[in-house]
């Protein structure tokens, strides 16, 4: 039964693919600024143990003494693990290596699967009116990313514009679907973001047409761009739209949000 007392709950996105390299946080993290832009209130959940969402938006290694490792072990709340950033509209739960050994922490738990679910739909949420969470999921598809799945409704997939791009994906939509029989009925792929894309190169230009022809209307109509300015970012703890915001890398992001709330707004609509 619905508590109809409560807030709307927000919409929970998996940022996944279980390759590295493919520019997962950046999009993370400057998909929720353009979002967070146009006025959104945004949480960031950074479930890589890397930490490099929670280093790009400026958290200190000093300043994680509460990361997403306490809240999903349950030894935190989300107030406590909740930590504003430099940009306005936008909040993070950090994380740091601690998460690494989630995958053996968490083996004996039963309810393995559910931890970050039911750790983001506690009552105490509802207060920051959160209209989005992203999930910076790591690399690989371990307890962590499954965790992912099963809270969001759906998941975003950052596809770089290369050579075997396309053969990794089969092992990550098994697993959407695997989710989907078993815990997580109403997940759905939100999009595929064609990253790092290079309009000049003719192997980006064949990636984003076997794309198309393969996955159609998932595939995101805006492309990230292949962008100094978007490499750079990172290193000076800022989003890219904060650090150049009228850079290629800005306005393809901006462009995305923008492409990603019309969707939404026809989901809910439709």
């Amino acid at each position: 039964m619905t508590d109809t007392s409560r807030t709307p709950a927000p919409r929970i996105l998996a940022i996944a693919n279980q390759k590295g390299g493919v520019g997962k946080t950046t999009t993370t993290i400057n998909l929720g600024a353009a979002l967070a832009e146009v006025g959104k209130r945004i949480l960031l959940v950074d479930l890589d143990p890397q930490g490099n969402a929670s280093t790009g938006l400026g958290i200190d290694q000093a300043a994680r003494d509460i990361t997403t490792y306490e809240l999903i072990a349950g030894d935190a709340t989300p107030e406590e693990a909740i930590q504003t950033t430099n940009v306005e509209n936008l909040w993070i739960i950090p994380a740091t290596t601690d998460l690494s050994s989630a995958d053996i922490e968490l083996i004996s738990n039963e309810k393995r699967s559910y931890l970050l679910r039911d750790a983001l739909r506690q009552t105490p949420m509802d207060s920051f009116g959160f209209e989005y969470i992203l999930i910076d999921c790591p690399p690989s598809l371990n307890i962590l990313t499954v965790n992912a799945m099963v809270a969001a409704d759906g998941v975003v997939v950052p596809l770089q514009s290369e050579f075997f791009a396309l053969e990794g994906l089969s092992q990550l939509m098994l697993t959407i679907r695997d989710i989907r029989e078993t815990a997580n009925k109403n997940l759905r792929i939100e999009g595929i973001a064609l990253t790092m894309y290079d309009k000049r190169n003719n192997l980006s230009q064949q990636v984003e047409a076997d794309a198309r022809e393969n996955l159609g209307e998932l595939v995101f109509k805006t492309v990230i761009p292949r962008n100094v300015r978007l490499s750079e970012a990172p290193s000076f703890a800022a989003p890219v739209l904060t650090y150049d915001p009228t850079s290629k890398g800005s306005l393809a992001y901006r462009a995305l949000a923008k492409e990603l709330l019309k969707n939404n707004e026809i989901l809910r609509n439709g």
